[in-house]
């Protein structure tokens, strides 16, 4: 039992949906299929512009490319590799900011002083699929005319009110990677309310090129094949139905763990409509009698296999240290060090669930 099990729609369906691929023999590069999902994705966000990328990696390096080399970007190091690695391949510098405690988004109350004059962007993370405290973060970006870079990567589906991710911050991008509540095999996209960041994304998911011919502007080759298109047109068809399963696995978690003494299991956000992502729990060893290790290796000795996720913090990593002044982040360092995704998904049984709790409990 692994950590998250990809969705999939009926056979016939995905069948039906590429059919006519045989006919067009058009299979990348902005085919009809590619065309379509964007249109349907744009009608889901209700943004201005949509751009789809072969993965949510290179979604977040095309957001990034649009800023000058050696600008600073205040972002968190509790995420993973992708956000803080997209950063520093763009030329930009990043500057960790420590998170908080309740939900493992970046503290927005920490943001505000590490701004200095290099600053170009802040590129928080939806931690799990929890928002972060955009309206404070957007304030911020209004004050110092910085933008806003979502790494939306696990908030497909989620809102806040009648405002949706999609439509936070001046860009969003969200993963399609096959462990997501959407997914299209691989790839990615980029929400955003500028509709003129249309062609320079387009360019740089093919080679720079805007007349097809030359290069203008450093890109590279991420564009997103039409099979990987039809299965996210297939998947965008049974979302809701795949959130709802979701839902009540993750309350059934609850309902097991939540009163223990020593750990800590996250409940909703008050306001905001979940897709419920994963399932982190906070281990706190000198409560709870063991620590993450020992509850991983429990797990896997039973061939359930839960995730340390995220762990270790960017910030730790050796390109990091030996690049750029690291700034202390004890929160999220902590928070690092006890956490544990337990295994999510749509086809989860309650008994699969008891299961894993058991183990963890014993």
């Amino acid at each position: 039992m692994n950590v998250s099990k990809p969705s999939m729609p009926p056979i016939n369906e995905y069948i039906e949906e590429v059919k006519d691929i045989w006919e067009n023999h058009w299979l990348t590069n902005g085919g009809p299929k590619h065309q379509k999902l964007e249109k349907e994705l744009l009608n889901f966000f209700g943004v201005q512009g949509i751009s789809l990328f072969s993965s949510g990696h290179q979604s977040l390096e095309a957001a990034f490319s649009i800023f000058p080399s050696g600008g600073e970007v205040i972002t968190t190091p509790f995420t993973f590799a992708s956000t803080t690695l997209a950063i520093i391949r763009c030329g930009l510098i990043p500057v960790f900011c420590d998170i908080e405690p309740d939900f493992y988004t970046i503290d927005a109350d920490k943001i505000e002083h590490l701004i200095t004059e290099k600053t170009v962007a802040i590129a928080p993370v939806h931690t799990y699929g929890y928002l972060c405290n955009w309206r404070k973060i957007q304030e911020i970006a209004l004050k110092y005319h910085i933008k806003v870079i979502y790494d939306a990567a696990h908030a497909f589906g989620v809102s806040d009110g009648e405002v949706n991710a999609g439509q936070l911050g001046d860009i969003s991008m969200f993963s399609f990677h096959a462990t997501k509540v959407f997914h299209t095999i691989e790839g990615g996209c980029l929400a955003y309310h500028n509709p003129d960041l249309s062609k320079q994304f387009s360019a740089w998911r093919q080679f720079g090129m805007f007349d097809g011919e030359t290069s203008e502007i450093l890109g590279t080759n991420a564009k997103l094949t039409e099979f990987a298109a039809a299965m996210g047109l297939c998947n965008l068809r049974h979302l809701k139905e795949q959130i709802i399963l979701r839902r009540l696995a993750v309350q059934r978690y609850r309902e097991r763990l939540s009163e223990q003494k020593g750990l800590i299991v996250n409940e909703e956000q008050i306001g905001v409509i979940s897709n419920y992502a994963y399932m982190p729990v906070r281990i706190i060893p000198k409560k709870f009698g063991c620590n993450r290790n020992e509850i991983v290796d429990k797990l896997a000795k039973q061939s359930i296999f839960a995730r340390k996720y995220f762990y270790p913090l960017t910030s730790t990593f050796p390109i990091c240290q030996n690049k750029f002044a690291v700034k202390d982040t004890p929160i999220a360092k902590e928070v690092s060090d006890q956490i544990l995704c337990l295994p999510l998904s749509a086809d989860l049984t309650f008994t699969d669930i008891d299961k894993i709790c058991e183990i963890i409990l014993k």
